[in-house]
């Protein structure tokens, strides 16, 4: 009489069983997981509400320094259509350089000092 073909196919006991204690054991694990990042999740959410504000302050000096960015191009570029020469052109350009990277550095410590005061507020305990 002839074997089943696919006898050879067949995973032996102990495999099976090796393989059902890893799923066990990783289904654990990650159920573990699960629960400590739900956990997380609820505590960032007091902190997230406190940093709301700030964030919604950040987000609004972003735009209005990008809307006074944009502004300052604009102007360069409208005093670089009448510049008579190639001298005055470059004289524009140093100035202009000149003048965003002093507005650029407080943009950026303005920024950086609101940021910090969100990670201020998120570390404090919750009371």
């Amino acid at each position: 009489m002839a074997k089943d073909p696919f006898e050879q196919f067949q995973i032996p006991n102990e495999m099976r069983s090796f393989a059902e204690q890893s799923v066990a054991q990783a289904r654990k694990a990650f159920d573990g997981f699960i629960q400590a990042a739900n956990q997380a999740v609820g505590q960032m959410q007091g902190r997230a509400a406190a940093a709301h504000s700030s964030a919604a302050e950040i987000a609004h000096k972003s735009m209005s320094y990008a809307e006074q960015n944009v502004a300052a191009t604009f102007d360069f570029a409208q005093k670089l259509m009448h510049a008579k020469d190639t001298a005055e052109l470059m004289g524009l350009q140093s100035e202009y350089l000149s003048r965003q990277m002093q507005v650029l550095s407080t943009q950026v410590q303005d920024l950086g000092q609101s940021a910090a005061k969100i990670v201020v507020e998120a570390a404090k305990p919750k009371t």
